[in-house]
C-alpha cells in the first residue's frame, strides 16, 4: 500500500499525476475518446514544444555559425542558410522530445500508434531536410574554393556531386520511411535491382556516357573554357554533364558530344598551349639575287628577335627549297599569347612586317607563272643563252665559290 503513490507516478510521469489529482478521473467527461486531463496535457505539450523550439533555435544559431566558420564562409551571404540549419536542427530535437513525452498522456492505443508513427516519419523528413541544408552550405564553400583554383572542371563537377548527394539523401529517407510503414524493403530493392538491370541492358549507351563522364573528370583532358579539336569537331568547352559535353563552335552554335565518344577519341587541347605558332612559306621570284635573298632572310630573323612576344629559342627562318615558280623561305615562330584574338593581332603584325621589309629591300613575292621562250625571231637571231662551257673556266669559278664554304 505504501508503494502505491510511487507506482502512480511511474504510470503517470512528467507531472500527469498532478493533472489527474487536480481533475479526478471520475469527475471528467470524455471528448473524442480523450479525458479532460489528456486534452490539457496535449495543449501543454504543444505549448512546451513551441517554447522549446523558440529557445533551442536561438541557442543553436551561434553554435552553427561557429561550427561553419571557415576562410571560405561569408557571414552576410550565408546567414540565411545557417539559420535554416539551426531551425531544422531545433525542430528535430523538439520532435524527438515530444516523442519521449507523448506516452505519458496515456492516449488510446490506436491513436498512440498512429501519432507515434507520424512523429517518426516527420523526424525522418526533418533529418533529411537538415542533411540537405548542410549539403547546401558545403556546396557553397566548395564552390568558393573551386573559384580559387586554376582547374575549371571543379566548378562543373560540384553541381553533379551536389545532385548525387541530394538523390542519396532523399532515397535513404524514402527507404527508412517505407521500413517504418512495414513495407518489405528487401523485396522492393530486389525488384528495383532486377528492373535496373533490365534498364541498364536496354540503355547501354547511357551507361557508357556515365562512365565516360567519370573518365573526363578523373583524367581531366580539358577544362571549361578550353578550345579543343576532336573528330572533325572543334569548339570551346562550355559544360561537362553526366551524358554529354557541350562545345560552342566559332559560329556560336552548341554541339553536344556524348561522353563515351570523348573518352575514346583523340583530343587536341588548344587551350593548354603556351605559345601559338605562326608558320608559313614565303616564295620570292627566281630573279632575286642571292645577296638580296640572304639579306631578306637575315632581316626576317632580326624581326623575330625584336618582337616582344616571340619565342627567341625556337624560331626557324631559312631559304630551304626551289619551288616550281619561286625560291621558298621557311618561316616559323612561336608567339606567347593566350587567346585566339591576340594570336591574330600578332600574326597580322608579323605579316605586315614581312611585307614592309620586302618592299624596302625590293624583294618580289612570286606566284605561279609560266614563261614562254621563243628561240628565234625573224631578223633577231637566236635568243638561246650562250653558256661558257670551257672546262678550265668552269673549274676556276667552282673553286672560287667553294672557298666561301671553308
Amino acid at each position: 500500500v505504501a508503494a502505491i503513490p510511487e507506482l502512480h507516478k511511474e504510470v503517470y510521469p512528467w507531472g500527469t499525476d498532478a493533472l489527474i489529482k487536480w481533475l479526478p478521473v471520475e469527475r471528467q467527461a470524455s471528448f473524442l475518446g480523450l479525458q479532460a486531463w489528456q486534452w490539457i496535457g496535449l495543449v501543454i505539450l504543444v505549448l512546451l514544444a513551441m517554447v522549446a523550439f523558440f529557445v533551442v533555435s536561438r541557442v543553436l544559431r551561434p553554435v552553427v555559425r561557429i561550427a561553419a566558420r571557415s576562410k571560405y564562409s561569408n557571414i552576410l551571404e550565408d546567414k540565411g542558410k545557417l539559420f535554416t540549419i539551426a531551425k531544422r536542427a531545433a525542430l528535430l530535437l523538439v520532435g524527438w522530445g515530444v516523442m519521449k513525452l507523448l506516452p505519458a498522456l496515456q492516449l488510446p492505443i490506436e491513436a498512440m500508434v498512429w501519432l507515434y508513427r507520424g512523429l517518426e516519419i516527420a523526424l525522418v523528413v526533418l533529418g533529411a531536410m537538415l542533411l540537405l541544408s548542410i549539403l547546401e552550405i558545403i556546396r557553397t564553400y566548395a564552390l568558393r574554393y573551386a573559384l580559387t583554383t586554376e582547374n575549371k572542371l571543379d566548378e562543373q563537377l560540384l553541381p553533379i556531386l551536389y545532385r548525387t548527394g541530394q538523390i542519396l539523401i532523399v532515397i535513404s529517407a524514402i527507404i527508412y520511411i517505407l521500413s517504418l510503414l512495414e513495407v518489405n524493403v528487401t523485396a522492393l530493392i530486389a525488384g528495383v535491382s532486377i528492373g535496373g538491370l533490365a534498364l541498364a541492358l536496354a540503355a547501354q549507351d547511357t551507361v557508357k556516357n556515365l562512365i565516360g563522364s567519370a573518365m573526363i573528370f578523373f583524367d581531366k583532358p580539358f577544362q571549361i573554357g578550353d578550345w579543343i579539336v576532336m573528330g572533325g569537331i572543334e569548339g570551346e568547352v562550355v559544360e561537362v554533364g553526366f551524358r554529354s559535353t557541350r562545345l560552342q563552335t566559332v559560329d556560336s552554335s552548341i554541339v553536344s558530344v556524348p561522353n563515351n565518344e570523348i573518352a575514346t577519341a583523340a583530343i587536341t587541347n588548344m587551350g593548354v598551349r603556351r605559345f601559338r605558332m605562326f608558320k608559313t612559306t614565303l616564295g620570292v621570284t627566281y630573279d632575286t639575287p642571292p645577296a638580296l635573298l640572304e639579306a631578306f632572310v637575315n632581316g626576317l630573323r632580326e624581326m623575330i628577335l625584336n618582337h616582344p612576344l616571340a619565342n627567341k629559342d625556337n624560331y626557324l627562318v631559312y631559304f630551304h627549297s626551289f619551288g616550281d615558280s619561286s625560291l621558298n623561305i621557311y618561316f616559323r615562330v612561336h608567339i606567347a599569347v593566350a587567346t585566339f584574338k591576340e594570336e591574330l593581332i600578332e600574326r597580322e603584325k608579323l605579316a605586315f612586317g614581312i611585307l614592309e621589309l620586302a618592299n624596302k629591300l625590293g624583294v618580289r613575292f612570286a606566284f605561279p607563272t609560266q614563261t614562254i621562250f621563243v628561240e628565234e625571231f625573224p631578223g633577231n637571231g637566236n635568243t638561246t643563252p650562250n653558256y661558257d662551257i670551257d672546262p678550265a673556266n668552269m673549274e676556276a669559278k667552282t673553286k672560287e665559290q667553294l672557298e666561301k664554304w671553308k
